[in-house]
């Protein structure tokens, strides 16, 4: 899987060391866990302070553009490197990139005992530093590297800044290691370490170059549904990795020995019985691009594949956006209900995203009551197919009645006689690849029984407080405006008007102070205004200015991201405090309002529905809001008490140069922004008076 603690100029690197006082034991606490280092915690420590002593080499060499992406660990390569220096090279301005060993060694003696080893006072014996950089410069350039087939500069060198040129001496000793990445500075040679940087670098910023190499990482990935449209629908354009791909690779190899043979119509040799995969992950683990992938795969030889959802943002998006005018595309796209009556055939595969939101039966709102689902839902989906595949997430489930869960798939395939496969997906691909803060959200929400550190800036994720609604919405407003993907999305704290009058007026449901907005909309039409329906509030441009709630947003994604906690979840005497909400009629107007905060979601607010379970969804409700930026997110609470507690998690972030807005974005990282559909007329709004 691909790793990367940091991803930050040299000079941002130092702002955060001067402001953050917990910079150091983060760094050296989070360098313990990417590189499975036993080393002591004043080893740990020595190496974070000698990543800062390295950023400060660059800023005396007047090289602080250039960006240090710490921890570096591209797929598949044999251990992380410490940093990797990205900038523009000074004589033909391409990418420029330099791996860099740093070593907190003060002393060190060639080995007696081993060749290519060398003995460090306290630590033992290791490798050469120039040995581990060739194994990794190799790497980053040869077949499976990020590096591959570009026209770059490259270099490597070990930096001991606590060292002496006598005391590590058989670092040069006859018979070591040679090449582009075998230099050595300490710090008696700090002068030969800066004439090495200006070789290798100019004065210009090293963002460009950093974000192409995050993306040949794969640690920048596109939004899922513009990634399918730029490919035109042929490829997600994700490269599956790891166990992403070993779990494609044995769904494919299933149907293959299941299904019928497309060309020849018959059984192939190997026929065996049905067979069933769950692939649990977190959000953004990538578990949506394995299922749209072997959908292509298979769909491509002829197979008979349909890929259900849970989620009507998901698949209207699927239809409608990523499909736009392509019906063969469309068709593939269903529900789990779809399947009430089974298909004529049986399906070769049948995809389950979203798969904990199954439900205990199905319902049809098109379909009278006598003509809904008989038995269990899982039952119908496992008849509908040989091979059925289950995407979920257990914290992404949002509502009671949601039972989706591994135990349910995996009894319900053994009724059969069937050993379900299961895949556990760890990687990160959403929120900019930051495993930071998904720590922080986990850690916020209190998933893991943690209270967590305050947020520390990455360079990946971008993570900040709004001090009012109004402040949240300029911001989200401004980058939509500038051509970044945005939106607002809030807990589910206010009634849900439907739209009034012939012209369906929205309601301005969302009241906080003097800012009140409207819900998306209530639906499958479009509304005054050309406000979209709820299910593509999400991927129509003039979705930016209602407020999603969960049901709209799962599934989907955007550049910038405002999430706003309301009551129903407030921090009180050290942890969190769930409340269920009430409503009023506003009989002269026949609107509801609020009348107690907190939830005021039908479905989980409920008197019938467990303490346990209604904080459970919630919780759950906020982590899928809070994990839908890919570059940035901006939070605030309706309760001050839950305000002061967020400023104190994420701290101060407000300098300049660390907010990804669209104008600081190197342009590797700005995505043309995908708008399907007719172009819409003007609409004149009329001033709304009632509400």
């Amino acid at each position: 899987m691909p790793a990367l603690l940091l991803n930050l100029s040299a000079s941002n690197l130092l702002l955060l060391h001067r402001r953050r006082r917990l910079l150091i034991p983060y760094l050296a606490a989070r360098h313990a866990e990417m590189s499975g280092s036993e080393a002591s915690e004043g080893e740990q420590r020595a190496w974070a302070e000698s990543l800062i002593e390295m950023a400060s080499e660059l800023v005396d060499a007047a090289r602080g553009e250039v960006h240090m992406l710490v921890e570096c660990k591209p797929d598949g390569a044999p251990a992380p490197i410490d940093v990797v220096l990205a900038g523009r090279h000074p004589d033909t301005g391409r990418d420029s990139f330099t791996l860099v060993e740093l070593k907190a060694w003060s002393s060190v003696t060639q080995s007696a005992r081993r060749d290519r080893k060398v003995e460090v006072p306290g630590l033992g014996l290791t490798s050469h530093p120039a040995d581990q950089l060739g194994r990794t410069y190799d790497f980053f350039t040869g077949d499976h590297g990020p590096l591959k087939g570009l026209q770059i500069h490259y270099a490597g060198f070990s930096y001991l800044h606590n060292a002496d040129e006598d005391a590590v001496r058989d670092l040069f000793a006859p018979g070591t290691t040679t090449g582009p990445h075998a230099l050595c500075f300490t710090r008696e040679t700090r002068g030969d370490l800066h004439r090495e940087l200006l070789r290798q670098f100019d004065t210009g910023s090293g963002d460009s170059a950093a974000e192409r190499l995050l993306q040949r990482m794969g640690v920048r990935n596109p939004p899922l549904l513009d990634a399918m449209i730029h490919s035109k629908g042929e490829d997600t354009v994700f490269t599956l990795r790891g166990e992403q791909q070993r779990a494609a690779d044995a769904i494919r190899m299933a149907v293959e020995r299941t299904a019928r043979s497309p060309r020849a119509g018959l059984l192939t040799d190997a026929l065996q019985k049905d067979a069933v995969f769950i692939i649990r992950g977190g959000a953004g683990s990538g578990k949506s691009a394995i299922g749209l992938e072997i959908m292509r795969q298979l769909g491509a030889q002829g197979h008979t594949v349909r890929y259900a959802s849970g989620s009507r943002a998901f698949d209207a998006s699927m239809r409608n956006h990523v499909g736009y005018r392509d019906t063969t595309f469309q068709n593939q796209f269903v529900f789990f209900s779809s399947f009430i009556e089974p298909p004529a055939e049986r399906l070769d595969l049948l995809i389950c995203d979203e798969a904990h939101r199954l439900r205990e039966r199905s319902t049809n709102r098109r379909l009278p009551e006598d003509r809904w689902g008989k038995g269990p839902q899982i039952d119908e989906l496992l008849d509908a197919a040989g091979v059925t595949v289950f995407l979920l997430d257990a914290r992404q489930s949002v509502r009671p009645n949601e039972v989706g869960s591994v135990e349910l798939v995996a009894e319900a395939a053994r009724r059969r006689g069937v050993e379900p496969t299961i895949f556990d997906l760890q990687d990160q691909f959403r929120c900019g690849g930051s495993d930071a803060y998904r720590r922080w959200v986990h850690d916020l929400l209190g998933f893991e029984g943690r209270s967590g550190r305050p947020w520390q800036p990455d360079g990946l994720m971008h993570l900040e407080v709004a001090d009012s609604p109004e402040e949240m919405e300029q911001t989200i407003l401004g980058e939509h405006r500038s051509g970044a993907s945005a939106r607002i999305v809030a807990g589910f704290c206010w009634p849900w008007n439907k739209p009034k009058g012939r012209v369906r007026r929205l309601v301005r449901d969302v009241r906080i102070g003097d800012w009140h907005r409207q819900w998306n909309a209530w639906g499958d039409s479009s509304c005054e205004g050309g406000a979209p329906p709820a299910k593509l509030w999400g991927v129509k441009p003039e979705g930016v200015h209602q407020i999603g709630c969960v049901y709209s947003s799962q599934g989907l994604e955007w550049d910038w991201c405002g999430v706003i906690l309301g009551d129903d979840m407030v921090w009180r005497d050290g942890g969190w405090v769930f409340q269920r909400g009430k409503r009023r009629s506003v009989r002269q107007v026949k609107i509801w309002r609020v009348r107690k905060a907190g939830s005021l979601d039908p479905e989980v607010r409920s008197a019938t529905v467990d303490q346990d379970v209604f904080e459970e969804c919630v919780r759950n409700a906020y982590h899928v809001l809070l994990t839908r930026g890919s570059r940035a997110v901006v939070v605030h609470s309706t309760d001050p008490q839950t305000q002061e507690y967020l400023k104190r998690k994420v701290g101060e972030t407000a300098h300049e140069d660390l907010r990804p807005t669209w104008k600081n974005l190197p342009p590797p990282a700005r995505r043309t922004r995908v708008v399907r559909g007719p172009k819409k007329r003007t609409v004149r709004l009329r001033q709304e008076v009632l509400f």
